[in-house]
């Protein structure tokens, strides 16, 4: 896979790929543009190169539809502040009228397409979009590594209809870290599952139990491996159809050689609220009709020891529902434990990401991965198509 710093680009029409998908509120003001700021180095080194920047993304799910509400127009406005130059805003991202537009680009311009998701045929990767995007450029950069796992018009079609294609900054790095902790780790290697559910995440977990020496299982997830095993789990999420699975998957582990951790106790909830009565109990004590909805103090105590050797870490999915302060000590207590161990650090997820920008360690972590689903499915051992079509 070619980067971006291999490729000739001066006066080159160059078709950039990013994941600008960012959250706005109810005046159209961008409240987090962390994923702009991670593609800057890529279009700044485009334009440094004389290239003719065109940049393309999706924002929300208009479902195939021109919908303004999902335009990119306030994001070409916060764009033009972070690289300080000019951006023109397309009226669409293909046909006559774009193609014009860029014709008039010189070196180092910078254009914006509209929203790729306005046509239905991007997300249903057709043969035919994926033709008129790549009409537009001379090269094609993929620094879109959170879309990376789709197989989109913008992602993998466009791609193979552009001869001079290669990997930005942005995607290559994600690529990189992912493989210098899974492919090549610094042992011993620690694998940290969260979040609500085992079926999400199980592909994963399977995938890593061959590659990890130890592994965290906390969250929601946690508590269909805990009735597994005949314990009583309350109220709490539980995936009964999976209980076999769980079950199998505790002894493949210890067949393995797998150390695996399972929280020991619980801040339980007689409801799923902020203000709800809440109390720590064992993991045998959950009270029937309660919930569990965050690892306890000694589960903290018990993953942090589990964590003191490590010297890679992988962590997908909180502990608990930390959205809710009632509930967030367990994730902030197992944040501050990643960020001050001395291990290649990374983070994937929203919720992950989200968790250590919560607790104030952002700086403390190696590499907080911009894309939830593409690095899950890493995890699962399986190739991105938008990263296999630049090969």
């Amino acid at each position: 896979m070619r980067g971006v710093k291999d490729l000739q680009l001066e006066n080159k029409r160059v078709l950039v790929r990013v994941d600008f998908n960012v959250p706005m509120d109810d005046q159209g003001n961008i409240t987090d543009d962390i994923r702009m700021r991670r593609a800057l180095p890529t279009l700044e080194y485009i334009r440094e190169q004389k290239g003719r920047l065109i940049i393309c993304s999706h924002r929300g799910r208009p479902k195939g539809e021109k919908n303004p509400d999902f335009g990119l127009k306030p994001v070409a406005v916060h764009l033009e502040t972070l690289l300080n130059h000019p951006v023109t805003m397309a009226g669409d991202c293909i046909g006559q009228e774009v193609e014009q537009q860029i014709e008039q680009l010189g070196p180092g311009d910078v254009l914006m397409l509209e929203n790729l998701r306005f046509y239905k045929q991007e997300t249903d990767n057709e043969a035919g979009f994926s033709e008129s995007l790549a009409k537009l450029s001379d090269v094609y950069v993929n620094d879109a590594f959170a879309v990376s796992h789709r197989a989109h018009a913008s992602v993998a079609g466009v791609a193979g209809c552009v001869e001079t294609k290669g990997a930005g900054f942005l995607l290559q790095k994600e690529m990189d870290y992912f493989h210098q902790a899974m492919d090549n780790p610094i042992r011993p290697l620690t694998a940290i599952v969260g979040g609500a559910k085992v079926s999400s995440k199980l592909g994963a977990l399977e995938n890593m139990l061959s590659r990890v020496d130890k592994m965290i299982i906390g969250g929601a997830m946690a508590n269909t491996f805990l009735k597994s095993q005949g314990f009583s789990i309350g109220d709490s999420l539980v995936e009964s159809d999976l209980l076999n699975t769980a079950r199998d998957f505790l002894d493949k582990a210890e067949k393995q050689g797998v150390k695996l951790f399972l929280p020991v106790d619980f801040v339980v909830a007689d409801s799923f609220s902020g203000e709800a009565v809440t109390k720590n109990v064992t993991y045998r004590e959950i009270p029937d009709n309660w919930l569990a909805l965050d690892i306890g103090p000694a589960t903290s105590a018990y993953f942090q020891e589990a964590l003191a050797d490590a010297r890679t870490i992988v962590w997908n999915g909180p502990m608990g529902a930390f959205e809710m302060d009632s509930f967030a000590r367990g994730t902030m207590a197992l944040c501050h434990a990643v960020a001050s161990s001395h291990a290649l650090s990374i983070t994937g997820g929203g919720d992950s990401n989200a968790a250590v920008k919560k607790a104030g360690v952002s700086d403390s972590i190696s590499y907080m991965s911009t894309g939830g689903g593409a690095f899950l499915r890493l995890m699962e051992g399986k190739t991105l198509p938008g990263v296999e079509v630049l090969k």
